[in-house]
């Protein structure tokens, strides 16, 4: 933060921007020590949810509200408690930048499809028999499947299965808001109707690395699906080799066609955390948001320690000192708005350099509990 001039608080000082402030006007030289940092001070804040309380919840919410009462979505959102101060509704905002939540949907329902101006991703948790419906294709989802629907595309979703069906949204909510460049409209019917076979972009890429011609130039969504079979290949095939001290064998979701990540202002990564793997800590200016899918273990972010197991969510804020540690073998599905930050160019990252790379937890975060 820049420094300030004793002389700002004299009374003449401030006598004057009280003056100049009833005309909407703003004193620079008083404001800018606590508009340009440093380095990143985001108001965000490191959390974890717990998966029972989120699964409780949406257990309750199934008995309030159905698709047919209103709402669009069951779904409810990680608001992260730095960021309640934003109105309406936090921004719902899980970071700075991304709203993350919990879905679900019951046998028989259907979610009417829309379309809107912020991208979205859907990362599946549990169950199957469940469809999303995108730009006319039924994309059907099994647990550990990725799920792209980039900005204006119409989708719904509608579950033929016998079991409840959950899984993990994440959109850019809060960077299009804060723009102020938010676009929605229902579908003129309930729900979209298939046009093309089901699961037909996921068949079109069965090849993995290599694509349809017809594909040779940029599309923004060839694959709307992206098998957790598929994942679980590349996952296996890096483990034959050293973890990357920071993040373990790491993948990244990219669209086949332009070689970037699938969704253009989200990064998507599933990783793998061998038993007893301790990464070493760092920071980067990128915000990230974890669903442990498998496993358990802890964290440690800016040097609190944060108990993590199979279901459970957390967040690592912007320029946040982070390290994990996996008690059993790992696997994380993470977002990030590390594509946003690439786009205005300021990226950028640092390693942990005292103690050998790692943090000293000097105390334990304790969720908020039903």
């Amino acid at each position: 933060m820049a420094e300030k001039n004793e002389f700002f608080k004299s009374k003449l000082v401030q006598d004057f921007t009280k003056d100049i402030r009833q005309y909407h006007l703003g004193p620079l030289w008083e404001a800018i020590p606590e508009l340009m940092h440093r380095q990143p001070e985001p108001h965000a804040k490191a959390y974890l949810w717990k998966w029972d309380l989120l699964h409780k919840k949406l257990m309750e919410a199934a008995e309030i509200f159905t698709p047919e009462r209103g709402g669009e979505r069951r779904a409810i959102y990680l608001q992260n408690p730095g960021l309640e101060y934003r109105q309406p509704w936090g921004w719902a905002s899980t970071t700075q930048t991304l709203y993350a939540a919990v879905q679900l949907i019951q046998p028989g329902e259907t979610a009417p499809s829309h379309r809107h101006s912020q991208s979205a991703l859907r990362f599946i948790t549990q169950g199957e028999g469940a469809y999303s419906i995108v730009q006319g294709e039924r994309i059907f989802m099994e647990e550990g499947d990725f799920l792209v629907t980039p900005k204006n595309l119409w989708h719904g979703h509608g579950h033929l299965g016998t079991e409840p069906m959950i899984w993990m949204d994440c959109l850019d909510i809060p960077t299009l808001y804060s723009m102020g460049g938010t676009f929605f409209e229902p579908y003129p019917e309930k729900i979209e109707e298939p046009s093309v076979p089901d699961n037909f972009s996921a068949q079109r890429y069965e090849g993995g690395m290599v694509r349809p011609i017809s594909d040779h130039y940029p599309k923004m969504a060839p694959v709307g699906s992206y098998k957790w079979s598929q994942t679980l290949k590349a996952i296996d095939g890096l483990s034959r080799f050293d973890p990357d001290p920071y993040d373990g064998y790491a993948v990244e979701y990219i669209n086949p066609s332009t070689g970037e990540t699938a969704n253009l202002n989200i990064g998507s990564w599933v990783q793998k955390l061998p038993k007893g793997f301790h990464s070493k800590a760092h920071r980067h200016t990128h915000a990230s948001i974890y669903h442990v899918f498998k496993g358990s273990g802890y964290s440690i972010i800016n040097g609190v320690r944060f108990d993590w197991s199979k279901g459970d969510y957390f967040v690592i804020p912007n320029w946040a000192w982070h390290e994990h540690v996996a008690e059993a073998e790992t696997y994380f599905f993470s977002v990030n708005d590390l594509p946003i930050m690439e786009k205005f160019d300021v990226e950028q990252s640092q390693a942990y350099e005292t103690n050998n790379g790692y943090q000293e937890a000097k105390e334990e975060f304790k969720p908020v509990m039903a």
